[in-house]
């Protein structure tokens, strides 16, 4: 599995601050200290995520295995 930073993702998929910032209905600057953060709500994750194109998956790895956490699923 890639590990990417979430503006290095934004690159890749060849999209600017202000296109991402736009779909999501915020200003550059806003979505320039998004992608700096080191932590953010589930919400705004999946947000960001799905204005990339994307969807967000919060997966645990445990000793018994790879289980997909649903719990968050509807959190907008």
């Amino acid at each position: 599995m890639a590990e990417m930073l979430l503006a290095e993702i934004r690159r890749a998929v060849g999209l600017t601050q202000e296109q991402v910032a736009a779909s999501l209905g915020i200003k550059q600057p806003s979505l320039s200290r998004l992608e700096s953060q080191d932590d953010m709500q589930i919400s705004t994750l999946r947000r960001l995520v799905a204005a990339l194109g994307g969807e967000l998956e919060i997966i645990a790895h445990l000793p018994g295995g790879a289980i997909r956490i649903t719990q968050f699923q509807d959190a907008t």
